[in-house]
């Protein structure tokens, strides 16, 4: 009886593996399902961003405020009787200047003095 037993468990056991771990079992249905995931993420964002670029295209076709834009903002073309004003930020990262250099007068009198004459 204890051998017809453990053969039927190690039988069950051989059936299971396939259905867990095998091609086609749970491991490896869950693992697509989450690549499919991924994947619909993607096509999602990528729609979104193909919208934005096909909106583009038509106001480049049709209309000409979206040409005027980017000449305005790429290339900093302004229309006739016009005032271009750039206000510029100001920016931490950048070194101010705390010496003064000292004129080129200055610096030919130095030489002059520090030179011997024959």
């Amino acid at each position: 009886m204890r051998y017809i037993f453990y053969t039927l468990a190690a039988l069950l056991i051989a059936i299971q593996y396939p259905l867990w771990i095998g091609k086609g079992g749970l491991l490896s249905v869950y693992q697509l399902d989450k690549e499919v995931k991924e994947q619909q993420n993607k096509n999602i964002e990528l729609e979104k961003r193909n919208a934005k670029i096909a909106g583009d295209v038509d106001d480049l076709r049709q209309g000409t405020r979206a040409v005027e834009e980017r000449a305005r903002i790429e290339h900093g073309m302004v229309k006739e009787n016009e005032t271009l004003v750039q206000i510029l930020q100001s920016d931490e990262s950048t070194p101010k200047l705390s010496k003064v250099k000292p004129s080129k007068l200055s610096e030919d009198s130095k030489l002059a003095k520090s030179t011997p004459t024959q």
